[in-house]
């Protein structure tokens, strides 16, 4: 999943949320009740998404500080003068 598709899963669960409101001033409780549910399975899936972008850069993050003070220590010890 994308952040494309966190958004899309965001844009479904308001859709529903509002059909499920109308629902209720129709007095059509089991559609309002089945719209509600979905609403919350597409939110479900959004959270699930970001979580695993969220997971995804922080991993990263930690990737490139790892390369970047690897770099720090091979260049500092290769700077030192060898007595001779």
């Amino acid at each position: 999943m994308s952040l494309d598709e966190a958004g899309r899963q965001l844009e479904a669960a308001i859709h529903d949320a509002r059909v499920a409101f109308d629902c209720i001033e129709l007095d059509d409780l089991e559609r309002a009740h089945t719209n509600a549910i979905t609403a919350r399975a597409a939110v479900d899936a959004a959270e699930y998404a970001l979580r695993v972008e969220v997971e995804r850069r922080t991993e990263e993050e930690a990737s490139q500080e790892g390369e970047s003070s690897q770099e720090s220590s091979d260049s500092a010890g290769s700077s030192e003068e060898l007595p001779g």
